[in-house]
């Protein structure tokens, strides 16, 4: 291995270190677990399981499960948005909105 390759892995390694331990610096666990947000984030879980047995049964085909897949991660991107400008939380407001999202996302899964 030459030392550019060796230089080029610490680089990528050190760089995934520092990415994790940022995310994970953002915010406790209380506010990462806040129970508004948690109930969003189990649904999205679920919703992803899913899915994933909707395409093991064949009741959903690849394209569309990652068509759903990006919506799922549209509206968790929500929730970490919003949660970005109030102290970790997400309002009632944003919960029911973000609920009403994975509800339509839900109905296009199935059982």
């Amino acid at each position: 291995m030459t030392l550019v390759n060796r230089f080029s892995m610490i680089a990528i390694a050190l760089a995934a270190l520092g990415t994790s331990m940022t995310s994970a610096s953002a915010e406790t666990y209380w506010q990462a677990t806040h129970p508004r947000r948690a109930e969003v984030n189990e649904r999205l879980a679920y919703q992803n399981y899913r899915i994933h047995r909707g395409v093991a049964d064949g009741r959903i085909s690849p394209y569309e499960a990652r068509r759903l897949h990006a919506e799922d991660r549209i509206i968790r991107h929500e929730e970490r948005f919003a949660a970005r400008f109030d102290g970790g939380h997400i309002s009632r407001a944003e919960q029911h909105a973000l609920n009403r999202q994975e509800n339509a996302v839900s109905r296009r899964v199935g059982w």
